[in-house]
């Protein structure tokens, strides 16, 4: 009898043992799965002092990058989550509307005066973007512009603003007061170079001009010209093409101008190539409390954990920097989306759109499976773009499940939690995607999913790399 009790207690503790062992593997395997966070850490403190990146300091080609809200920004303005979010979205149909259009006989070079002419559409700058300091002119004038991977132009405002100019924090740049700028004629190689990228030729009495809408309405024109680009105390070039704007309005947002890094001739990057060899890389901090960094070159370091996928050409854009979606993952689950769904309407990253665009049917399928894994969470309204919400009021953690994104060669992105939601306020945390309005509408790998990733723009290897942990 005490033998088969014996024999009992063992299978039973056995029993017991493999139940434990089995739910551990469950928890464990449900923790890899999901990200679990504190709501808190979803809303840092307005008034939190700014914590600088180490990068951005101890690099001589690095600049540090600040969101434009936040302490960390000269600009200090106060967001409004539903101008960032309308000004997002007028970008990204900006950006639909150019790349849909075919040219016309109107966008042939023609050589007129800039007045008579109507402004190129550009792309709308948005307001979540972030800001970096550069050095223009002799003496050094230090000016906050937005950096933009969907823009070749660099420009800034200038004295004595013939037409109009915005109100910005820093003061507008002088040229006369330097001694190292130039106009550039209407006859040089460089005004004709510049007009076969943009379709036109503009030019006032001699000098070479240039016109740029953008799909908000802002504007900037004025006179292509040479300057003395300071980035730091060892990093100084001469003669580099940028936009001196005379007549300039619309939703800048207190920002000197735009710093051009786009794949085109006359951005930064194609200027300075023999500096920097056409490489830049960049880190978006994950709260405006935080800095990032935007280094040129590679003398910062690349981490050993990059992983690249080529850069394909969009439509007929020599500006964009287009990518290559083939899936998207929800909780370490491929989503069932066909690849022509994403060959179908191409996809780019940007810098300057917030949240990440997809096809319909990839958002659909994205969606879905997003409510299937938050079904603990109570839901709430959406709010603008932003249409799956939830409500974590009295909540200390929430568990979000894990969004990987898919790029060609086998590069795998994984988002943290701060990379797949939009905070309003804690009754009302979104999914921080949206859905296109047409099949054929290209697909935005935008800067929310960027967050303190180490983001390379490889130049000569045509390819984007992406490294998690480049910034805080």
């Amino acid at each position: 009898m005490n033998n088969l009790l014996n024999i009992i207690t063992t299978i039973i503790c056995v029993w017991l043992s493999w139940s434990s062992a089995d739910g551990a593997q469950k928890r464990e395997n449900e923790e890899v799965s999901f990200h679990r966070i504190q709501t808190s850490s979803l809303f840092p403190s307005s008034s939190a002092p700014c914590v600088l990146s180490p990068t951005a300091s101890n690099t001589k080609s690095s600049l540090r990058v600040a969101h434009r809200y936040g302490p960390c920004s000269s600009l200090r303005t106060s967001p409004d989550h539903d101008d960032i979010l309308r000004l997002d979205q007028a970008r990204v149909k900006s950006i639909h509307s150019n790349l849909s259009k075919k040219p016309t006989a109107r966008d042939r070079i023609s050589q007129s005066q800039s007045t008579d002419l109507q402004a190129r559409e550009g792309f709308t700058l948005g307001s979540g973007n972030y800001i970096v300091t550069v050095g223009i002119g002799t003496p050094k004038h230090d000016l906050s512009l937005v950096f933009d991977t969907g823009s070749d132009l660099t420009w800034t405002q200038c004295e004595p603003c013939i037409g109009s100019c915005y109100t910005q924090k820093d003061p507008i740049f002088n040229p006369s007061s330097s001694s190292s700028y130039s106009n550039i004629s209407c006859s040089s190689p460089v005004c004709d170079s510049f007009a076969s990228q943009t379709r036109r030729k503009y030019c006032s009495a001699s000098n070479c001009a240039y016109l740029i809408g953008y799909g908000d309405n802002s504007s900037t024109s004025g006179y292509l010209s040479k300057e003395k680009i300071t980035l730091t105390n060892t990093d100084v070039f001469d003669n580099i093409n940028f936009g001196c704007g005379q007549s300039n309005s619309g939703l800048f947002n207190g920002s000197a101008g735009l710093l051009g890094l786009g794949r085109g001739k006359s951005s930064f990057p194609s200027q300075t190539v023999m500096k920097y060899n056409n490489i830049f890389s960049y880190c978006l901090p994950s709260s405006p409390k935080y800095t990032g960094h935007l280094t040129f070159g590679t003398s910062g370091g690349l981490s050993s954990s990059l992983k690249y996928t080529s850069v394909s050409t969009v439509h007929e854009s020599a500006s964009l920097y287009g990518l290559d979606i083939v899936g998207i993952s929800v909780d370490d689950k491929e989503l069932e989306i066909p690849l022509t769904v994403f060959t179908t309407a191409g996809s780019i990253i940007d810098s300057g759109t917030v949240t990440t665009r997809l096809p319909p049917k990839a958002y659909a399928a994205l969606r879905t499976a997003f409510k299937e894994k938050m079904l603990n969470y109570t839901t709430t309204l959406g709010r603008s773009i932003l249409d799956t919400c939830y409500d974590f009021t009295g909540l200390e953690t929430v568990e979000i499940p894990k969004v990987s994104f898919s790029f060609k060669g086998g590069t795998v992105v994984e988002l943290d939690a701060i990379r797949v939601l939009y905070a309003f306020k804690m009754s009302q945390v979104c999914l921080a995607f949206a859905g296109n309005d047409k099949d054929d509408d290209l697909a935005i790998f935008g800067n929310i999913q960027q967050k303190t990733m180490q983001v390379v723009y490889d130049g000569p290897g045509d390819r984007v790399g992406f490294a998690p942990n480049g910034c805080m």
